[in-house]
């Protein structure tokens, strides 16, 4: 769990301690630590508002608890158990091993437990006793799990451990010299194993006072360029992960796959940069991240992510913070806004009746207002398949209906706020009902099941806006393509072997590259907007017979 670091680090090296989410070959998950120091609900209550209230597919907790194992059976919930730290020496021994998965895994044969952590931070501990009988132990329990005919539950361990990390460089951090041979015997445990190596990734331990906003996803941070890789660095955490890739590539383990076992940020503590502000913009970034594919180092991999943690718990020792990391109080009420809610903002909320009330475009409204409008709300978590091109609300002529159908959804979604349809002034609420024959505007929850839901993860392109002119088309590209930092892939529109979208026309090179520069910065509305305003977000796939114009939900 979080822990308060003993020590300063310097500047120039400081000490990683990353969170690790497993990285799937298919789709990435967040998950959360489920810790339990604290006056709490029942394990069966709890359970139930992560299935039924959140988005979150996979619960990590710091024990074997079989209650909360009893309580996840049957919930298509996955689950982390661990192995507490006093036990790893006897496990190393296989009997003990057979012993503790019959007693703590065999009977709860309806519950997914995906991974088991043996132990937690161990080098932290500095027990040798420990430390030596780590992948023995880890050894054991996979030979246990084997016998047992449990291939798909995988062990690991969480590591809090020092990477010398070079703020200049991420890619030249390295494992410090005294914990080589400790980290290549775990790398080939996992490379055999076919499990993820597990980190701790804690940006608010390395958090710069006069860069905040680097270490929390913020606006306007001052960026890292890696001298080395010429990579740019937008946020802590990814360069966090690059520089522990960095470590594993340089004992030869680059293979092995990484997974974040806990990350987040405090809502309370000594210093101005804990605020339930930030740690919601910490909170909802990486949520974000898990979504997006890897990292400049790590461009294909997926990313799994725990989020510490489910709860404040007031039973934790140690400082104030400690109690603060939660997301939720005991009672089940948000402690800010993270978006994890399905029905809060980013799983969009429920519909609440309001009968009678609208949210619409104002009829003088310009075409440019609708527009932002339309592309801002699509940005926010709304399915906007319905006005798009096969929609039923989809209206080539009439921009007003459109815009008017997703700031309604919009409008509706935040319970009829007033605030929620001003629009910088282009919305208004109305009594007079905006549906036409084909497309039904609705006042209340009754017609919105597919437009008002968690948002289902629908392939999305950045594409030129209609009417964008030639000049402005060739300018994006040029940007894109003149300046290395951008990591987009230019090769497919320039002649060459590669060239397969060369002879398109100048539109579809340009849709080619600023959909390539979106995906690469997460599909966020504002990697679609730096192009002075002319990118817009589609569902509808842009590609050509042979130009192929990929795309990440």
């Amino acid at each position: 769990m979080a822990k308060t670091p003993p020590f300063f680090t310097p500047p120039s090296l400081l000490l990683v301690s990353a969170v690790i989410f497993q990285l799937s070959a298919v789709t990435s998950a967040v998950g959360i630590n489920y810790g339990t120091l604290g006056n709490l609900p029942p394990p069966q209550q709890v359970v139930d508002f992560i299935k039924t209230k959140t988005i979150f597919d996979s619960v990590k907790i710091f024990d074997a608890n079989p209650d909360i194992l009893r309580a996840l059976a049957g919930s298509g919930i996955h689950v982390t158990i661990t192995v507490p730290n006093g036990n790893i020496p006897a496990l190393a021994n296989l009997e003990n091993a057979r012993q503790w998965v019959a007693a703590n895994v065999l009977p709860f044969h309806q519950t997914t437990i995906k991974y088991i952590c043996v132990g937690n931070e161990i080098l932290l501990t500095k027990d040798m006793n420990l430390i030596s009988n780590l992948v023995p132990a880890m050894q054991s329990l996979t030979e246990a799990l084997k016998a047992s005919g449990l291939t798909d539950t995988k062990v690991t361990t969480p590591h809090a451990f020092t990477v010398g990390y070079n703020q200049n460089a991420p890619s030249e951090s390295r494992f410090n010299d005294d914990q080589k041979d400790f980290f290549a015997k775990v790398l080939e445990f996992h490379r055999q194993a076919k499990s993820p190596f597990m980190i701790s990734a804690y940006p608010y331990f390395m958090v710069d006072p006069n860069n905040v906003n680097f270490a929390i996803f913020g606006p306007s941070s001052h960026g890292l360029m890696d001298t080395h890789t010429q990579h740019t660095y937008n946020n802590m955490f990814d360069a966090i992960m690059d520089a522990t890739y960095s470590a594993m590539s340089a004992l030869g383990y680059g293979d092995v796959d990484i997974s974040v076992g806990e990350t987040g940020w405090p809502s309370v503590c000594d210093a101005p940069w804990c605020t339930p502000e930030n740690a919601a913009n910490y909170n909802r970034n990486i949520i974000k991240r898990a979504q997006n594919i890897g990292t400049p180092l790590m461009p294909n991999r997926h990313i799994d992510i725990f989020i510490f943690a489910l709860f404040n718990e007031d039973g934790k020792p140690g400082p104030n913070v400690e109690k603060h990391w939660g997301l939720f109080k005991p009672d089940f009420s948000p402690v800010y806004d993270a978006g994890v809610l399905r029905g809060g903002t980013g799983g969009t909320p429920p519909i609440i009746s309001h009968k009678g009330k609208w949210c619409v475009a104002k009829q003088e409204a310009t075409n440019a207002q609708l527009q932002a409008n339309i592309d801002w709300v699509c940005s926010q978590g709304i399915d906007c398949k319905t006005i798009s091109p096969g929609g039923t609300c989809f209206d080539n002529n009439n921009m007003k209906t459109r815009a008017s159908f997703v700031m309604n959804v919009y409008y509706q979604s935040k319970g009829c706020s007033e605030d929620a349809c001003n629009f910088s002034g282009s919305g208004m609420v109305t009594s007079n009902d905006p549906s036409t024959s084909s497309c039904v505007v609705v006042a209340n929850g009754s017609h919105m099941g597919n437009s008002i839901e968690p948002p289902r993860k629908l392939p999305k392109w950045c594409v030129p806006k209609e009417g964008t002119s030639d000049a402005q088309l060739q300018a994006n590209i040029d940007w894109l393509c003149d300046h290395p930092q951008s990591f987009v892939l230019c090769k497919p529109i320039f002649p060459g072997p590669d060239g397969s979208c060369f002879r398109e026309t100048l539109r579809t090179r340009a849709t080619f590259v600023m959909s390539y520069y979106f995906m690469s910065r997460g599909v966020s509305w504002e990697a679609c907007n730096n192009f002075n305003g002319s990118g817009i977000i589609t569902y509808t796939n842009p590609s050509t017979v042979s130009c192929f114009i990929n795309a990440i939900p």
